[in-house]
């Protein structure tokens, strides 16, 4: 894949991220059997491992019903090649089972393959 594909998916990832569009981004840009893998599992949460379209988004969704998100950055993308990009995201949350405020960064890693996301990787 050329560059500048690759660079128009990664901005849609990176705007999606920031408040656009998320349901739009995974029809658009992500592969129905992407895989998406955190580093560790989260207490109570989907697994370290999702795949597919619907498990992402209802690992999504559970990330956000657990969680008040005071705030979210993201930096990037980071163009790796001609099949990965990367974005860094930095996150204020409290977890609302126990009411604790933690502030986060993570890398996401993402791989496309004939013009779709087929697997985003998750490093803190």
């Amino acid at each position: 894949m050329d560059q500048t594909k690759l660079k128009e998916i990664a901005d849609a990832v990176v705007a999606a991220n920031q408040g656009g569009d998320m349901e739009g981004l995974l029809r658009t840009h992500y592969h129905p059997d992407c895989v998406s893998v955190e580093s560790l599992s989260m207490e109570g949460g989907p697994g370290r491992e999702a795949t597919g379209v619907q498990a992402i988004v209802a690992k999504g969704e559970w990330w956000f019903e657990n969680h008040d998100i005071h705030e979210i950055s993201v930096e990037g993308p980071f163009l790796h090649g001609d099949s990965q990009f990367a974005v860094i995201f930095g996150m204020d949350v409290t977890m609302k089972a126990n009411g604790e405020r933690m502030q986060m960064r993570e890398v996401g890693l993402y791989t496309v393959e004939r013009e779709k996301i087929v697997k985003e990787e998750f490093f803190y």
